[in-house]
């Protein structure tokens, strides 16, 4: 077995007629990055094919998909101020769902050790009935999903794009078959993904959010896994692990404050690989600063493969307000996960 990737020209189809953060360079920069490094012949190339009708419908509404495929017949399509819609970009997000919940399931049958999905438009803020935040399908929603349906018990998702995936969160809110667990700069946009944001009555403590303040960098986010993460997932015992890998918490990012170095999304990458068999999928979401993810997505792809392992960056000392934040964490969540912080 290989890992698996997606990655699909039309993906670069998806433009707006003005400058826009999410933009095609984002992919060929990650792709030049992956061919440089010699990574895209290590892997399999996984078709993305269109998501279907009922695949979407088991996240959003019709009224939603048929907003979507309506904008292919009009030259352009402002979605809201910040989502926009070209003539190609329905074909694309069909793609960019469809591709996902077939790499998902290969990983999930075991036909691949892993997967990477160069996904655009990306994914987690999209909402059941609302296409926001660069967002139009919600993929990494629409994957687990196919999973649950496939029969996947339990399925751990992991934010670590540096904005609260709020229509992920949403859409799992009441679900205790999935733990969705977000850090995230806080507040920030879209304003969700506060500390005491934890699931709805029929799945307390299925929903976990680290919420930060600008300036956090590889220990913060290595102590959130360390002191949050890790533990409630090996609680949870999940059978696959998918990540809204957003690279928009890398230091220099355009739109995020944080400070995380490949370095560090490699190491985590290498410590969501110890879940669910080594079961794990990685779905592209932000990332705006061009240098930062093309290296950043490289180390995590050349950890997927085995070509590296990561022990941690080198070390320093975790500022006291991020103490205090995942002290709150624990605090909001120890009810729930009773004897997880305390062994």
């Amino acid at each position: 077995m290989t890992v698996g990737l997606v990655f699909d020209k039309q993906f670069l189809l998806h433009r707006a007629p003005y400058d826009h953060p999410e933009h095609p360079g984002r992919l060929t920069a990650i792709w030049a990055g992956f061919e440089k490094r010699g990574l895209v012949q290590l892997c399999e190339h996984v078709r993305a094919r269109p998501a279907s009708d009922a695949e979407l419908l088991a996240v959003h509404t019709p009224d939603l998909i048929r907003r979507i495929d309506a904008t292919a017949t009009r030259p352009f399509t402002q979605l809201d101020p910040d989502t926009y819609a070209a003539p190609e970009s329905a074909a694309a997000a069909r793609l960019a769902a469809g591709g996902l919940i077939d790499l998902t399931l290969a990983v999930w049958r075991r036909e691949l050790s892993g997967g990477f999905a160069l996904l655009r438009p990306p994914g987690h803020h999209a909402e059941a009935d609302q296409a926001m935040g660069f967002c139009l399908f919600n993929n990494v929603a629409v994957a687990a999903r196919a999973a649950r349906a496939a029969g996947a018990s339990r399925i751990l998702i992991v934010d670590w794009d540096v904005h609260h995936g709020n229509g992920t969160q949403n859409t799992f809110w009441d679900d205790p078959s999935v733990v969705y667990f977000s850090s995230h700069e806080y507040p920030f946009y879209p304003g969700t993904g506060a500390v005491e944001e934890i699931g709805g009555p029929g799945a307390r403590g299925a929903t976990v959010n680290v919420p930060w303040p600008g300036g956090m960098g590889d220990a913060e986010y290595e102590a959130a896994f360390d002191q949050v993460l890790l533990p409630i997932a090996r609680r949870f015992e999940p059978e696959l692990v998918i990540v809204s890998a957003g690279f928009d918490a890398a230091a220099g990012d355009l739109l995020g404050s944080m400070r995380i170095s490949p370095t560090g999304y490699g190491w985590m990458t290498s410590r969501l690989k110890t879940l669910a068999q080594g079961r794990l999928v990685l779905a592209l979401e932000g990332g705006y600063q061009l240098d930062a993810i093309e290296k950043s997505s490289a180390q995590c792809l050349s950890v997927l493969l085995g070509e590296a392992e990561e022990n941690g960056g080198v070390r320093r000392a975790v500022s006291p307000i991020a103490t205090h934040v995942l002290s709150e964490v624990v605090r909001v969540q120890a009810p729930h996960w009773p004897g997880v912080f305390s062994e």
